[in-house]
């Protein structure tokens, strides 16, 4: 198990090298505009905000006619590419020699408000097209993710870095977007065989799991080395 997490953790810093590699150019650029980080960080949110609004307004036309699709599809695409700005404040901030406690303060907050936004739209959506059990597994999966946060950062208040767990805030991002595509371009194909939000709810359901096991963990690591 710890040989499984040893090579995750090593993909997963030569993925994050790898996209640094292809930004710190557009990063360099933003710097040389004088844009700060907290104006990044605060584009990535305006961006997600949207995000949830075309999820949520997908959802609410489902209730009068028929599931627009496309709609799903973007809303997928929109959080992906504003929370690539994620990473782009964080390297503004390190390349540009403008780290401060309030930024990466009012970068935490930002971040839990884009989840309860995204999440909270998929939780709405499958509300609008009655599906219950979805909808509790959406609430669970945002539930665990914050607590996944807020774990960390209470441990860390405490003088404790704890960092373990399979689902962090990239592979939510990733994993809530990619649902949210996969299901409209099956929806718009019409040729899947089977109601596409399966794709979503089936998500929902793998972080509801994941993100709770993952606060479970990390409380019980902050357990050991507080005492």
């Amino acid at each position: 198990m710890e040989s499984i997490k040893t090579s995750a953790k090593k993909m997963r810093d030569s993925l994050q090298q790898g996209i640094y590699f292809v930004i710190n150019p557009l990063v360099r650029t933003l710097i040389r505009m004088g844009v700060t980080p907290n104006m990044v960080t605060t584009i990535g949110f305006l961006g997600n905000l949207a995000a949830a609004i075309v999820v949520g307004y997908a959802a609410w036309l489902s209730l009068h006619g028929p599931m627009q699709w496309g709609l799903l599809t973007l809303g997928g695409i929109l959080i992906i590419a504003f929370s690539l700005f994620d990473m782009l404040d964080g390297q503004v901030a390190r390349l540009g020699n403008k780290m401060s406690k309030f930024g990466a303060f009012y970068d935490s907050v930002l971040d839990r408000y884009c989840e309860f936004l995204t999440v909270g739209a998929v939780a709405y959506l499958m509300l609008c097209r009655g599906w219950d059990v979805a909808a509790l597994l959406t609430f669970l999966a945002l539930m665990g993710s914050l607590l996944v946060s807020y774990t960390r950062a209470r441990g860390e208040g405490l003088g404790v870095v704890c960092k373990i767990g399979f689902m962090q805030r990239p592979e939510r991002v990733v994993l809530t977007a990619l649902s949210l595509m996969a299901s409209g371009i099956c929806g718009q194909s019409g040729r899947c065989g089977f109601d596409p939000l399966w794709i979503v709810a089936v998500v929902m359901g793998v972080m509801a799991f994941f993100t709770n096991m993952t606060a479970i963990a990390r409380i019980n690591y902050l357990k050991k080395h507080l005492k």
